[in-house]
């Protein structure tokens, strides 16, 4: 009897912390660039690309997390890649003004006049 009651006492344990830690790491994280890339985007700039391009996905790992907030177009999946004019990947459009290829944090940041602060 005692042994039974020591299997259900695990049990619920095991069951408890799994909950408690699938719950702290499904929470959603903060970015380190959040802001920077949220002003981006009310700004009008947007990044083109496909998800094939190691230049975009370096682009991309460049947010890390905050790149949730851009505004991207995979080009493969919209024809707005064509009617944009966007011919190379990546390309971003900012204030009307196409600039094609990876572009640095500090570079989208003077283009934009978004703060990387």
């Amino acid at each position: 009897m005692k042994e039974k009651n020591f299997m259900i006492l695990a049990v619920v344990l095991i069951i408890t912390l799994s909950s408690a830690v699938y719950i702290v790491v499904s929470q959603p994280k903060e970015g380190k660039y959040d802001e920077f890339a949220q002003c981006l985007t009310e700004s009008g700039a947007a990044m083109y690309g496909t998800s094939w391009c190691s230049h975009c996905n370096d682009q991309k790992n460049m947010f890390g997390q905050s790149f949730s907030y851009i505004d991207f177009t995979d080009c493969d999946a919209s024809d707005l890649c064509r009617e944009a004019g966007v011919r190379a990947y990546p390309t971003w459009i900012i204030n009307g003004v196409h600039y094609t290829g990876s572009k640095s944090l500090q570079e989208l940041s003077s283009l934009s006049g978004c703060s990387l602060e």
